[in-house]
């Protein structure tokens, strides 16, 4: 199963205006459960760093995530990086027609050979690592290119099933729903001792998609995905779904980011130089 044709899809709708797009990133905040851990961390960064910072994200896609921190406050310097050429013309665009180009910028990186030393305050990686297979080497440069004390913030799947691949049919051809990543997911302990060679202290990590939150997930994400995967007449259905299913899916959410889980399909790192 593949992501990519439908981002696309729901691209080509909502990019038809600023307005659209803004409505858009508001839509993935509330469905997306990672979006909800990921902008507590931020909030809780952002209390810590009162003056002006400069992060990077790190496969920053659609630009969901750069829109949420640049509105966090004017003093947040943002640069996007994404091996996608067509995203960073595009999120270059919108940027520029919401007028926050001054300070949210991108442009096309590879993180394997991506170096600027002592630069950032913050460094976010969302549902990035699981793609790259020379992790270790990007760790490295991650810790290069950021300042003393700064704060690095990773979202990834687990290896808890976090590409679906535990459920996977025996037939020979389907390796799970999303068939894009080079492992299955990250080992908690696994993740710290590599961020731990690569020079980083104080690193914390925490399973996300408890149970309730796997729950969520089929019913927000996985469900219609593979709808849409078969049938593009889904679109029409697809408001309807959400207003049947949402609410049950809030909740879930809800549930899931106020607990503490032994284990769960999502992992959430956040470490310090």
């Amino acid at each position: 199963m593949q992501y990519d044709p439908i981002k696309r899809s729901l691209g080509k709708v909502f990019n038809q205006t600023p307005a659209l797009r803004i409505f858009f990133y508001r839509l993935l905040d509330l469905l997306l459960l990672r979006a909800w851990y990921i902008r507590r961390e931020l909030r809780s960064i952002a209390r810590q760093k009162k003056e002006s910072i400069q992060v990077l994200d790190a496969g920053s896609g659609f630009g969901q995530y750069d829109y949420y921190m640049s509105s966090l406050g004017k003093k947040w310097n943002i640069t996007g990086v994404d091996v996608k050429e067509e995203q960073i013309a595009d999120c270059n665009q919108f940027f520029d027609k919401i007028n926050r180009s001054n300070r949210v910028q991108f442009e096309y990186a590879d993180l394997t050979k991506f170096v600027r030393k002592n630069t950032y305050d913050l460094i976010l990686s969302v549902d990035v690592m699981e793609h790259i297979l020379e992790d270790e080497l990007v760790f490295t440069n991650f810790h290069q290119s950021m300042k003393d004390g700064a704060h690095l913030i990773i979202s990834t799947p687990s290896d808890q099933g976090g590409s679906d691949t535990h459920h996977h049919h025996e037939e020979e051809g389907v390796h799970g729903f999303i068939d894009e990543h080079v492992r299955d997911g990250y080992n908690a302990e696994d993740i710290r001792k590599k961020l731990s060679d690569a020079g980083f202290n104080n690193i914390k990590t925490s399973y996300t998609y408890g149970k309730a939150g796997s729950i969520s997930w089929r019913l927000s994400m996985k469900f219609p995905i593979q709808a849409l995967n078969a049938t593009k007449l889904f679109f029409v259905v697809l408001p309807f779904y959400y207003i049947l299913t949402y609410p049950i899916a809030y909740i879930l959410n809800w549930v899931d980011i106020s607990r503490k889980h032994k284990t769960g399909t999502g992992l959430m790192v956040v470490a310090q130089k």
